[in-house]
């Protein structure tokens, strides 16, 4: 992973919503996450945080690899899907043609950025875990603005220059 996609991908990340993806035996997991940020750039690290009650977090914790998606501002109906807004979807990849890249975590379609991930280190927080995840594949689409989540409403509030 080089620093300059690194630093790309994230420059599409303005505080916006995210979609942590993982597979368990073969199954894509996958739900919103609000805590995400870099690490570092050289080596390539950033962190997710998330409730030790999650299934996600289980998962993570056992499997050790992890994706990233940063929602385009187009994508509100995705970020709501993966947030389970949706009770009545049981599969909340049904749909989606997923790819995948080193780790073999789905990756959603037409996202702003996505950062593949191998977990480095986990840090116990009370009832949440910090997973730092060393970034092993990376991506951005230049041409797409981050979906925002603010004041409990989903939508474009920022471009991209």
């Amino acid at each position: 992973m080089d620093a300059q996609t690194f630093k790309h991908v994230l420059s599409h990340w303005a505080s916006g919503v995210t979609v942590v993806t993982t597979l368990h035996e073969g199954t894509p997991i996958g739900i919103t996450a609000s805590a995400f940020s870099s690490v570092s750039v050289e080596p390539p690290l950033i962190l997710v945080c998330l409730a030790q009650t999650l299934f996600t977090h289980q998962v993570i914790a056992t499997g050790g690899v992890f994706a990233v998606n940063i929602l385009s501002a187009h994508q509100a109906e995705l970020g709501k899907r993966f947030a389970g807004l949706y009770p009545h979807l049981t599969d909340r990849f049904e749909g989606l043609a997923t790819t995948t890249a080193a780790t073999g975590c789905p990756l959603l379609p037409d996202v702003a950025g996505w950062l593949d991930c191998r977990v480095k280190h986990a840090y116990e927080g009370g009832d949440h875990t910090i997973f730092v995840g060393e970034v092993l594949a990376a991506h951005a689409q230049d041409d797409h603005a981050p979906l925002l989540y603010f004041y409990r409403q989903w939508g474009r509030f920022a471009a991209l220059d």
